[in-house]
């Protein structure tokens, strides 16, 4: 599909943007060339679409649910219960409900962790986005539970490929406390032998760093470390409670971390990431929602600034991850993190694109059109999201959304019921 985006901002400049079936041939200004589809840019902004680094998307049907509530609590007798009812309908629905709103707030690539595989993969393809789909490995250190485990992971990498190329297939060990080590093993082949991104809970709790030093007699990521499992391809969501010996040893692997700042904020979960050990290291790392269970919401642009005031106020330097850099972070960075093309609106790359509607008061005076958006907006500035060359909303309106937000509903409520 050919789309040409006329007289549009970008980079302080009016141009207009020639995209081949997801590729942008020409930036220029009256361009001729003729389109499929044409946008009207003005008064509008051009910017790479946003990746959310680690979500559950289906958890959208908990949202509001289990709110206030001390962690253990909230995941043993709230979350665990209702998520042993899920169906494959109810994660199919759940899933386009969190794929229309991170559409809705400019997001066109996530990382998911969830049950019911296929429903999610189903619902990510008619969608027209990309996920990087993995299951929920948990064996819990049972031997039985460990071969039934890989057997599974196995078949739903054959599976994927049918999906494709909407769907990525990654491997999802929960974390170091309900994944035995030699799940782990056999997680650090695979993943090596197929080229697959290991997506993984690490350090979002002191429990979990205790844990390993009983079990294992290491530190959690020393132990990861120890089997061989952190590499380019590892992705270590939440990392709470990393400390400096830890991040040199992120660093040396190549390993990669997603940020969840609401999420930890709001389960207390008594530390946050240390961003400038992260900065000193080189240690690449991208931001993440979190769950609708945890979040309750599903927008990035939220995210980004809770993470560049939380390290501001934790430093106590205010210059610290400026707007721009943080933006970047959730866009070209996470796009490095998962392997994606150049996401950069350059001739010749291939991002995802969104257009920012500047006709609104929050974005009124634009001095600079990144401290707006990170400070001064939420994903409802986005009007039109362009995923994979295709257009998946225009003017703030996602085909079908009526229909997914009735079912979704229903869903959820009916789940309850059970």
């Amino acid at each position: 599909m050919d789309i040409l985006i006329k007289n549009v901002m970008l980079n302080n400049e009016t141009k207009d943007i020639f995209i081949k079936d997801g590729k942008i041939l020409e930036i220029t200004e009256n361009s001729t060339k003729k389109a499929d589809k044409i946008i009207n840019g003005e008064n509008k902004a051009a910017l790479p679409s946003f990746i959310n680094g680690h979500t559950h998307a289906a958890m959208t049907l908990f949202r509001g649910y289990a709110d206030d509530l001390p962690l253990k609590v909230w995941l043993e007798e709230k979350i665990w219960p209702l998520e042993s009812k899920l169906t494959d309908e109810d994660v199919y629905w759940g899933t386009k409900l969190a794929c229309l709103e991170m559409i809705k707030n400019g997001i066109t690539v996530f990382n998911d962790m969830y049950w019911h595989w296929e429903a999610t993969a189903k619902a990510v393809c008619e969608m027209g986005m990309r996920g990087f789909i993995s299951g929920v490995f948990i064996d819990m250190l049972d031997e039985k539970k460990s071969e039934k485990e890989i057997e599974e992971n196995i078949r739903l990498f054959e599976v994927s490929k049918k999906y494709a190329p909407y769907v990525i297939f990654a491997l999802g060990p929960h974390a170091v406390y309900s994944v035995s080590k030699k799940s782990l093993e056999w997680i650090r082949d695979f993943s090596e032998r197929h080229n697959i991104l290991v997506h993984m809970h690490l350090l979002e709790t002191r429990e979990e760093k205790t844990f390993t030093e009983e079990k294992y007699g290491l530190s959690t990521v020393d132990f990861l470390n120890s089997i061989g499992i952190l590499s380019e391809r590892y992705i270590g969501c939440h990392g709470c409670w990393i400390d400096e010996h830890d991040s040199e040893i992120l660093k040396k692997t190549g390993s990669k971390i997603v940020h969840m700042p609401v999420s930890n904020l709001k389960l207390a979960v008594g530390r946050i990431i240390p961003h400038f050990l992260f900065k000193n290291k080189g240690i690449k790392y991208c931001f993440g929602t979190d769950g609708c269970a945890s979040n309750n919401h599903l927008d990035i642009i939220e995210t980004i600034k809770f993470s560049s005031l939380i390290a501001k106020f934790f430093t106590h330097d205010p210059t610290m991850m400026p707007a721009k850099e943080s933006f970047e972070l959730a866009t070209k960075t996470a796009a490095e993190i998962f392997f994606l093309p150049q996401w950069e609106i350059k001739e010749g790359n291939a991002p995802d694109i969104i257009l920012i509607d500047l006709n609104r008061p929050e974005l009124t005076p634009c001095f600079d059109i990144y401290s707006n958006i990170v400070y001064a907006s939420n994903g409802y500035v986005v009007d039109t999201v362009i995923s994979m060359g295709k257009v998946v909303m225009e003017n703030r309106y996602v085909k079908g959304e009526e229909e997914i937000l009735k079912e979704a509903n229903l869903k959820a409520k009916a789940m309850v019921k059970r």
